[in-house]
């Protein structure tokens, strides 16, 4: 009686044979749509890459320089101020642009509700200069509400109020609007549900549609506090001093050289994505679950 070994070898072909296999194999489980679509966007991506390692490279060449530049008082009271700023204005816009996005995802389409819309993007379309000269013009010491302003102690040109007020007008859109699509996302039969139990339209708003909309309104303000913090036309028209960090920059760039403003620019870059990065982070545990609804 014969008996015939077994083989062991998953392969038993030769290497022309498994790698025709191995081809069939990849083929068949690669989804070539998501590799092409993440090379796209490694090419968006590398650009910044490569932006910010050419800077590093110079930087940490001499990383003397770099912390003696970083550990300035003038560079760090600059980040305070313009990070301060900026969530200055965001609180400024979550408290009157939730309402805004509230009425405009509830209201029906109009004439009326589109020239509103259009108002409030208009930040997003103008230049940055003409930003900075609208809001110059308002709230400088004889503009329509810099005048009765100044009289009551609240001055604008020169002064921390300009900074934010500059940097709550190119910011609102981002956050406005990020609101709004987080109300329309949220099912109008629940608010109606609590008001059939007895709940006013308040009551309802802050109790059913606001705990659901916790994660549009968190992603809003991070990107709105990202472009005001990145304001740089819009703000010094209006408030060239303090000098917040785009301006410290330009000054610096103009007075003594690419050199020290270079590592000001690097420093901001560390620090900036630092704390976006944690951000970032804290986005996955807001609402994860209302988002299910």
């Amino acid at each position: 009686m014969k008996t015939e070994a077994l083989s062991t070898d998953p392969f038993p072909a030769d290497g022309e044979t498994i790698v025709t296999r191995w081809k069939e194999h990849l083929g068949r489980y690669t989804d070539w749509c998501t590799v092409w679509f993440c090379i796209m966007g490694a090419a968006l991506v590398g650009v910044t890459v490569l932006a910010i390692v050419n800077i590093a490279t110079t930087e940490l060449a001499d990383p003397a320089h770099l912390l003696k530049v970083a550990a300035t008082s003038e560079v760090i009271g600059s980040i305070l101020l313009t990070f301060g700023a900026g969530a200055n204005a965001v609180l400024l816009l979550i408290l009157f642009g939730t309402p805004l996005a509230y009425v405009l995802a509830r209201s029906r389409p109009s004439r009326f509700k589109g020239v509103v819309e259009s108002i409030v993007d208009i930040p997003l379309i103008l230049p940055h200069t003409v930003a900075g000269l609208l809001v110059y013009l308002l709230f400088m010491r004889r503009g329509w509400l810099g005048a009765p302003l100044s009289d009551v102690g609240l001055a604008f040109e020169d002064a921390y109020p300009g900074t934010v007020i500059a940097m709550l007008f190119v910011a609102s859109p981002f956050f406005v609007n990020t609101m709004r699509e987080g109300f329309e996302k949220v099912p109008v039969h629940l608010e109606n549900v609590a008001r059939t139990l007895g709940a006013g339209t308040f009551t309802t708003f802050r109790t059913v549609t606001l705990p659901l909309s916790l994660r549009h309104m968190y992603s809003g303000a991070v990107l709105a506090w990202g472009r005001a913090i990145g304001e740089f036309a819009g703000v010094i028209m209006i408030a060239y001093y303090p000098f917040i960090i785009s301006t410290l920059i330009y000054y610096s760039f103009t007075t003594d050289g690419i050199h020290t403003s270079r590592s000001i620019a690097f420093t901001v870059i560390l620090v900036s994505f630092g704390v976006f990065y944690l951000l970032r982070r804290m986005t996955r545990y807001l609402g994860r679950y209302d988002d299910r609804v």
